[in-house]
């Protein structure tokens, strides 16, 4: 027994450390996508400012407002709270709202249902759960319809100021870099700078395509290289030039700071705010990686380095005031200026794919979530849910990037547009983290308060501050978050509409013996796909959880037949790589004879589409397994199939009449030209296409 014992204590450390080395990888993995805008951020942090005739207490002033920030919003905020607010791996604004959705009764559209393992019976620990009372606060939203749009507006705004912020990150970071070819090179013309950033940029985007795992790998040493290089020369600097740096960490310095400039002190809050710019990707990119891979990462290597550079940044321009406008290749000693020059090229490119990698994550947040219009979501990896591509986010961003590099044309422009979005971002996720303590961990509110309150204060002074740069060019990523999130807005208006229809002319179980039983049954199999599953096994008994779609009743009634096997198949996208085959098919027999429900479960790296003979031999096989004891049905079956199996989809439109309000006819119109233009609902699943059926239907407006 002591034997046994020993062995599995032996074999659990062995376990533990391995977990921990592969941590380690994955934290060394992050530095190449999670933390590049923020790590790069010293490129172009001080020549953002607009400072004028600079002195030692400015600059003092300045380092403890960058540090401070740092320190509440990077290792308190992000490190130590957001983290631990993950949607089953995945982090984010929208993963927020979904978990919000999971915990309390505040969702408005019946959204597409992503399940766990855990939800499949898994008996993995579970997570926070509700409290068993629920709070005022809960119930209120519940309750309150305005309260419930508001929460999801706000939700929706701040994915798409991500998205923003996504922008510029890439085109800020590329040409602070380039622009250091001007310093020796003089003669280094403005166009030559944008048409080098640009080019860099094209192909950055054009090698997302090969998945978050490889583009890390490759970029992963270079943001190493940046990491642990910048702060050995802000060393050398505090060394050189002011060795007292460090007395700026007192917060009484940022006091002095504001008692000396007011209002001007204000005004340079939107150029100290970039110094946090990135941070949002830490969680954002939670999908991609890992919390503890994230922690590790931050915390031993990305937080010291950019504590350490600003010093060193902050040390040179005390003793050199008036070079704030080259405040990075001024500080950098001669004999390192070329490898450094390299390093921070090639670290501006890398800093771009913080915020890619969060696009798409939060792009495939809100497709599976049916708050976005359906693009392609590609997943790059067969063991990593979140490590997602998409082709239309991908070369959309890669145009607007383009874009505001051509547009703007200098990297100092391009600084005053940055940080007005990012900080927004910033303070909707205070908001939304504060409602995940009280509504889902049961946080006391004394608690929450001590979190919420100077969180609000601190991003909410530098929202202010940030919003008098729109005019200087902040009103670009502005500009995108609005159209976006009028994208998103009409795309639900429209999916709202839709299900109100729907539940107010639904099939039910009732309803659809009565249609079958008017129905002349024809020869063959229907597989006729409906977006609810039917049928749901609660402790050992059979329970109606759906219904069917108002198109099977406009099908029958127009046609007025059916395929003798008929089945609603319903397809259920698991947050797992590949579903056990015994997990894969569930089946049900409806009322009608000949009429069953089937459920196909399918994870993120099943191929359906690869079936070895089909979806629809799949289903057959789940139907001989269930009617194993039904020989005269088993045959009806086998009868079915060989007379051939039709796949049956519903496609609805809205019939806007000239009765439809104005706001109606807008909008209602604005979706179905998105829902033209989409994707199908469906995977793809090689249907031959003389097997494939679509019954239109027209909804009144």
């Amino acid at each position: 027994m002591a034997t046994a014992s020993m062995d599995v204590e032996a074999g659990r450390k062995g376990s533990d450390r391995k977990g921990f080395y592969q941590e380690l990888i994955l934290a060394y993995k992050t530095l190449g996508v999670v933390f590049g805008g923020l790590v790069t951020s010293p490129l172009y942090v001080y020549p953002s400012m607009n400072l004028t005739n600079p002195t030692e207490e400015d600059y003092l002033g300045l380092y403890s407002i960058m540090f401070w920030t740092l320190t509440l919003i990077g290792v308190v905020k992000y490190i130590c709270i957001a983290l631990n607010a993950d949607d089953h791996g995945e982090g984010g604004i929208f993963a927020m709202y979904s978990l919000l959705c999971q915990h309390a009764n505040i969702s408005i559209l019946p959204s597409k249902k992503i399940y766990t393992e855990e939800e499949q019976g898994s008996t993995a620990p579970a997570r926070a759960a509700v409290p068993r009372r629920p709070s005022k606060l809960r119930s209120f939203i519940e309750r309150s319809l305005t309260a419930r749009r508001l929460l999801l507006m706000t939700a929706i705004l701040g994915m798409c100021m991500l998205i923003g912020d996504g922008i510029l990150t890439p085109a800020i970071s590329v040409m602070s870099a380039i622009d250091g070819l001007r310093g020796p090179f003089p003669s280094v013309s403005k166009p030559t700078v944008e048409g080098l950033s640009a080019a860099i940029l094209i192909g950055l985007f054009l090698l997302q395509k090969y998945g978050t795992s490889k583009v890390s790998f490759m970029f992963s040493p270079i943001m190493a290289a940046w990491t642990f290089t910048t702060p050995v020369i802000g060393v050398y600097s505090i060394w050189r030039y002011y060795p007292g740096i460090f007395k700026a960490i007192s917060p009484h310095y940022v006091v002095r700071f504001f008692v000396a400039n007011q209002k001007r002190g204000w005004q340079l809050l939107g150029g100290t705010v970039l110094c946090i710019t990135g941070a949002e990707a830490m969680f954002a990119d939670l999908g991609h990686f890992s919390k503890r891979s994230i922690q590790i990462a931050f915390l031993s290597g990305v937080y010291p380095s950019l504590v350490l550079t600003y010093a060193g940044q902050t040390a040179y321009l005390i003793t050199h005031a008036g070079d704030f406008a080259d405040g990075f290749y001024k500080f950098v000693p001669r004999p390192v200026y070329w490898p450094m020059f390299a390093i921070a090229t090639l670290a501006a490119i890398v800093a771009s794919q913080s915020l890619i990698s969060a696009t798409f994550s939060v792009v495939k947040q809100s497709v599976a979530l049916d708050y976005f219009p359906r693009v392609t979501v590609v997943h790059t990896s067969g063991s990593k849910e979140g490590e997602v591509y998409s082709p239309e986010a991908n070369y959309l961003l890669m145009l607007l990037c383009v874009g505001a590099v051509v547009g703007f044309g200098d990297g100092k422009d391009i600084g005053n547009a940055f940080g007005v979005v990012v900080i927004m971002v910033m303070l909707i996720t205070t908001v939304l983290l504060s409602l995940v303590m009280l509504i889902i961990w049961g946080t006391h509110s004394a608690l929450v308060a001590l979190y919420l309150v100077p969180f609000l204060l601190l991003e909410g002074t530098y929202v202010s501050a940030v919003c008098t740069k729109i005019v200087k060019g902040g009103w670009l990523p502005f500009a995108v978050s609005l159209v976006l999130a009028l994208v998103m807005f009409g795309w639900y208006y429209g999916r709202q509409r839709k299900a109100e229809y729907e539940m107010a002319n639904k099939v039910t179980l009732e309803r659809l013996g009565e249609l079958v039983g008017g129905a002349h049954r024809v020869p063959g199999m229907c597989l006729f796909y409906n977006s609810m599953q039917l049928i749901q096994e609660e402790e050992g008994e059979e329970k109606q959880v759906g219904w069917l779609t108002p198109v099977l009743a406009h099908y029958i009634r127009n046609v007025r037949s059916l395929h003798r096997v008929t089945v609603f198949l319903t397809l259920r996208y698991l947050l797992v790589a590949k579903v056990d085959a015994k997990d894969r098919v569930a089946v049900r027999r409806l009322g009608p004879r000949g009429v069953y429900a089937c459920t196909v479960q399918y994870g993120y790296a099943d191929p359906l589409g690869e079936e070895e003979d089909g979806l629809a031999e799949l289903v057959v096989r789940a139907l001989r397994g269930h009617l194993e004891e039904e020989e005269e049905e088993k045959e009806e079956v086998e009868e079915a199939r060989k007379a051939g199996v039709v796949h049956v989809r519903g496609k609805t439109r809205f019939h806007v009449t000239g009765d439809t309000g104005f706001f109606d006819r807008v909008l209602l119109g604005f979706y179905e030209i998105l829902h033209g233009a989409c994707r199908s609902a469906l995977p793809a699943l090689g249907i031959p296409l003389q097997q494939r059926v679509e019954i239109g239907m027209l909804y009144k407006a």
